[in-house]
Order: C-alpha cells, then sequence, then structure tokens
C-alpha cells in the first residue's frame, strides 16, 4: 500500500525462541505444552540466591544466526538487566544485552514482486531471556500467569529503518523465517509463540528525509497480521496529520477482531528501564578462529541454494524459488533428482500436482505420504506411456491417501493407458457417431473440432486413452470421412 502524500518507514524487531533442549539460564526443560508452571526453578523463577549459568548453545546458536545474517559478532559480549516490572517477569528484570550486544551491522536482501533484491540493514542480533505468559481466562476477573516460557533463550533481529511499505516487511519476514529454518535454529510457529514481531512505524511528507515520530505495534500474531496492522496505521497517522493533530510516541495493540491498532501505554526509551550489568554473568569472549569456525559450519542458506538449483539444474528461478521456499520440499526434490535425472520434469510435478494436493489438504509437505522412489516411479510411468498424464495426477491423489506404490495402483485399478489401435479405434467410432456437428466442423476446416473430439475420446475411455495415438488414429479416421 502507498500513499503519494507521505511515505512510511517502517523497522522491525523479531524475537526468535531458539529451540534448545534447555533454557538460557537453567537446566529446566525448554518445550512448549507442558503442563502449567512444571518447566520452572529457583533460577528462572528469580528466587533469592540463585545463580545464572549461560547455555553454551544459545550462544552458539545465536552467533550462527548472526553470522548468517553477514552481522559483525563482538569479540567481547556482556549481558545486561533489562529492569521493569510485569506479572509474567518474575525477577521483575530481563537479562537482556545492552551496549555490548553479540552482533552488529548485517543485512538481509529480499525481493518484492519478483523485482531487483533490495538490502535490509541489520542493526543489531542480541540475546534475552524470554518472559511468562499471562493467561485471561474469558469472564474472569482475574488472571493466571504460566512461568514455563520465563528463561527461555530469545534471540532479538533488530532492522535499520530501511522498510517503506507492509509489502516489504511481509517480504522480509518471510525471508527471515525461511532463514532460520534452514538453520534449524528455531521451529518459527508464530501460534506457539516461538516467532513474534513488532513493527516501528511513522510516516513523513514525500521527499522529507527526517524521520517522523513513531508507533511501536505489538500482539501481531501472523506476517499477514503484521502487514494488516501497517496499512492501518499508515492511515491512521495520514489522517492525523492531515486534521492537524500531533503523533503521540507509543505502544499500540493490534486488535485482530476490528482491525484497528489501539493505544496501550507511552512508549519507553531505553533509559527508562535502567540497564546495568547482569553482575552475576561473567562477560564472554569469542576468538576470530572460534568465529570463522561457526561461520564454516553454516548450511547452504536459501538464497544459495536457489542459485545452485538455477546453475545446476537448469531450472528457472520462479520454479527454484516455489522448491526452495520449504526446506523439506527442496530436500525432496534433490532425493529425486538423485534417483531419476530429469530435474525439470521432477519440479513440474513438485510445484504442480504435489502442491496442488498440499494445499487442497491444507497440509504441510512433510505430513504427505510421498516418498522419493513412489514420485520418481510415477513420473517414468507417464513418460513411458504407461498412464495418460491426467490418470497419472489421479494416481498421485491416492498416493497420498493410501501410501500405496503407483505400479500396485496401475496394476489394482487397471489404470494402464490404452494405446492399442484395435480398442482406440472402436471408441472413436463411438465418438464420431455422437458428434455429427463437431466431425462436420472440422471437415469445414475448423481445427479445434479435433481437439474437442480428442477430448471425447479421452472421456470414453475414462482417461486411459493414448492421447497422441487417438489424434493421430481420429485425424486418419476423418479424412475417410
Amino acid at each position: 500500500m502507498t500513499n503519494i502524500k507521505y511515505e512510511p518507514v517502517i523497522g522491525l524487531e523479531v524475537h526468535v525462541q531458539l529451540k534448545t533442549k534447555t533454557k538460557a539460564f537453567c537446566g529446566c526443560a525448554n518445550e512448549f505444552g507442558s503442563k502449567e508452571n512444571t518447566n520452572i526453578c529457583p533460577v528462572c523463577l528469580g528466587l533469592p540466591g540463585s545463580l545464572p549459568v549461560l547455555n553454551a548453545q544459545v550462544l552458539v546458536g545465536a552467533a550462527r544466526v548472526a553470522l548468517a545474517l553477514d552481522c559483525t559478532i563482538r569479540h567481547f559480549i556482556k549481558f545486561d538487566r533489562k529492569n521493569y516490572f510485569y506479572p509474567d517477569l518474575p525477577k521483575n528484570f530481563q537479562i537482556s544485552q545492552f551496549d555490548m550486544p553479540l552482533s552488529e551491522n548485517g543485512h538481509l536482501d529480499i525481493k518484492v514482486d519478483g523485482i531487483s533484491p533490495k538490502r535490509i540493514r541489520i542493526k543489531r542480533v542480541h540475546l534475552e531471556e524470554d518472559a511468562g505468559k499471562l493467561m485471561h481466562p474469558e469472564g474472569s476477573i482475574s488472571s493466571l500467569v504460566d512461568f514455563n516460557r520465563a528463561g527461555t533463550p530469545l534471540l532479538e533481529i533488530v532492522t535499520e529503518p530501511d522498510i517503506y511499505s507492509p509489502e516489504e516487511a511481509y517480504a522480509y519476514l518471510s525471508d527471515l523465517k525461511l532463514m532460520l529454518q534452514y538453520l534449524d535454529i528455531s521451529d518459527c510457529d508464530m501460534e506457539k509463540g516461538s516467532l513474534r514481531c513488532d513493527a516501528n512505524i511513522s510516516i513523513r511528507p514525500a521527499g522529507e528525509t527526517k524521520l517522523g515520530t513513531k508507533a511501536e505495534l505489538k500482539n501481531m500474531n501472523s506476517f499477514k497480521a503484521v502487514k494488516a496492522a501497517l496499512e492501518y496505521e499508515i492511515k491512521r497517522q495520514a489522517q492525523s496529520l492531515d486534521a492537524g493533530e500531533r503523533i503521540v510516541q507509543e505502544t499500540r495493540l493490534w486488535d485482530e477482531k476490528k482491525e484497528v491498532t489501539l493505544p496501550m501505554r507511552s512508549k519507553e526509551e531505553a533509559h527508562d528501564y535502567r540497564y546495568f550489568p547482569e553482575p552475576d554473568l561473567p562477560p564472554f569472549t569469542f576468538t576470530d578462529a572460534d568465529i570463522e569456525g561457526m561461520r564454516n559450519s553454516l548450511p547452504e542458506l536459501p538464497q544459495q541454494r536457489l542459485r545452485r538449483f538455477v546453475e545446476n539444474f537448469g531450472l528457472g528461478e520462479k520454479d527454484a524459488a516455489v522448491l526452495i521456499a520449504d526446506k523439506e520440499l527442496a530436500d525432496f526434490f534433490e532425493a529425486c533428482v538423485e534417483i531419476y535425472n530429469e530435474p525439470k520434469k521432477i519440479s513440474n510435478w513438485i510445484s504442480g500436482p504435489v502442491l496442488f494436493n498440499m494445499n487442497s489438504r491444507n497440509s504441510s509437505f512433510g505430513a504427505l505420504r510421498l516418498t522419493p522412489g513412489h514420485l520418481t516411479d510415477l513420473i517414468c510411468l507417464v513418460e513411458d506411456g504407461t498412464v495418460s498424464n491426467l490418470v497419472g495426477k489421479d494416481i498421485l491423489a491416492q498416493m497420498l491417501a493410501a501410501g500405496s506404490a503407483p505400479k500396485d495402483i496401475v496394476r489394482e485399478k487397471n489404470l494402464a493407458q490404452v494405446s492399442g489401435a484395435d480398442e482406440l479405434n472402436e471408441i472413436i467410432e463411438e465418438v464420431i457417431a455422437a458428434n455429427k456437428k463437431s466431425v462436420d466442423d472440422y471437415a469445414c476446416g475448423k481445427e479445434n473440432a479435433l481437439m474437442f473430439l480428442v477430448g471425447q475420446v479421452m472421456k470414453r475411455s475414462g482417461g486411459k486413452a493414448n492421447p497422441k495415438v487417438a489424434r493421430s488414429l481420429l485425424a486418419e479416421r476423418l479424412k475417410r470421412t
């Protein structure tokens, strides 16, 4: 959405829960869905005398994300206390990082609507711990709190104000989530709260360089909601300025049902939190060798994989983008190519019939009952003429429903393609007798009539007729009419 009078300026803060076995500073299990207040201990509850100990896997995992975003890793880092009171924060402070964060000055390149890449600068990537979770039972006058989430390792990824539209924000979040999934650092499930996003947005007159007064948007539980909230806020701020009103710096909540943002509180600044160094955690250091070792351990990232698919497999960029957009899908594609070295044909089947079935079932790819061997066997059956392309798609649906091999389905249901002249000619005579007008149209030079008649042959054969053979025999027969 654009407004020719005003230009929106957006910065995003993404919080990612890391999927380590234990929490950031204690040995409690880091898992979702446990009974309330069971994964807790004196450390994550902040009880007197308890001391935090940093989980090494948290530090390494966070550094790998920072390196994937091309950030500069700080050799000397420390943790700080971010002080504020909230009912789900048992310590009344949050262990975070302030002036010496893990990393700074990275970037992520995005594409919007297939245009040239745009670089979104990453201001910083730092570590902190999550708070607990407040629950507000409907109809109750009280709230409940679950501290299981307190102390969960949380990575905060902060952009510079480089995003100028809700569409760019959506593209950035989608590409960031994909990169995190390739790193296998988080399940990125927004419904579980393992990926959350706050957006800072201001508007300014078109052509102006000075930033306007920003609002921070919270409570957005999907990328679609982020986009919708930003679109609403642009309109709200523009209407306020047009009315001569002053934009107030504040935190606003997104109301999903009403599709509006609502004021929550005035926006805090860093000094409001009274940051000071965490006295119970020593500073940590990375050597050059440590950083290079982590950099070399990074897996192939989405854009690297896209380029390889284009260069090594001869795929178009759009086809490759469909495959790499789901790591499981891309892994499946490569497993198929190892069995049957026809990358383009495999890509067409995956991006066409396979994804169609996945979407119609509202299923993830991993939930489909499909193996590389079964899909490549099916493609071979279509390519060698055993079954038609149309029947092949029907067989795929049956494979996904039953988990059966395609050859077994062809044999059990007698789906082999009919290519014999005797059987096809019998069907052709029936079609000619039943479609006199189309026969006459073809005789008058209307080529489309032939394709209609071929379609009727396919229909009468239950999709089993070999379309190429049927077309040839039908054309030959019509010459004698």
